[in-house]
């Protein structure tokens, strides 16, 4: 009888192992027909843990708004703010200092087509000079001993326009230090955003140092960057140096008097 019960056992395993392999070779061979095979019986504790309601969900909460973009600085600017000869412009606003001095005659008017804006043509020690790269240009005298003089030019902005027009004045004025001597820097001391015939402009001062021949020298500057009509911002420029300080005032009469065409 032990060895019926042991050849009785032997016999189920077998057939226990050949439905299970049966069942792995159906479910690979045709995934539709395993998922048709009658479930097993399940306890009552299994039924009811599946049966059960399923939690509400919970509610979806909407995204939050993305951040505006913030527009990327040109490389332009990045290597303007970069470059140690040229601070910042300050924070706020400043009006343009006044000079001493008097100021030169006044012989019509400089009519930049070219740039879209008009303003003084001195008289006394202004000369018209050859206005090549500009677009105009006036000059005082050459001075003994300083290889560098005062001048008065106009163009449209040389440097790329920036979305931001104090952008291109700051990169405009950055630009004049290639018309000072070398290693010159530049010292704001004004930065103004103003209005030229219902245009906006700004009008930056700054004060330029470098040295000559061991001697340390400076100059006053002002630039005004002037938006005109379908095309690029006009530039003005003037610089004079301490060694025609005499002149300084004419800085103010121009910066006062530019006309949009």
């Amino acid at each position: 009888m032990r060895l019926v019960y042991r050849t009785a056992a032997v016999v189920t395993v077998v057939a226990a192992v050949g439905v299970v392999t049966a069942a792995v070779v159906v479910t690979r061979d045709d995934p539709g027909q395993a998922a048709a095979a009658p479930a097993p019986k399940a306890d009552p504790v299994t039924v009811a843990a599946t049966t059960a309601p399923a939690p509400s969900p919970s509610p979806v909460l909407p995204s939050p708004s993305p951040s505006p973009s913030v527009s990327p600085l040109s490389t332009a600017m990045t290597d303007a703010l970069d470059d140690p000869r040229v601070p910042g412009l300050p924070d706020g606003q400043e009006r343009l200092r006044t000079f001493p001095g008097k100021a030169a005659k006044i012989r019509g008017s400089i009519k930049d087509q070219r740039s879209g804006v008009a303003f003084p043509r001195f008289a006394g020690d202004w000369d018209l000079a050859s206005a090549s790269p500009f677009a105009s240009r006036q000059l005082l005298p050459k001075v003994k001993g300083s290889a560098y003089r005062g001048m008065l030019v106009s163009c449209p902005v040389p440097i790329e326009v920036q979305d931001d027009l104090k952008d291109t004045a700051f990169l405009a004025a950055r630009w004049t230090l290639n018309h000072h001597p070398a290693g010159a820097t530049i010292k704001w001391t004004s930065a103004d955003l103003t209005e030229i015939d219902d245009q906006p402009a700004w009008v930056l001062g700054y004060d330029v140092n470098y040295t000559i021949k061991g001697d340390k020298r400076k100059s006053a500057a002002a630039i005004a960057l002037v938006e005109v009509p379908d095309s690029k911002p006009a530039l003005v420029f003037i610089s004079v140096p301490d060694s025609q300080k005499k002149s300084y005032r004419d800085i103010n009469t121009v910066m006062s008097k530019i006309k949009v065409l």
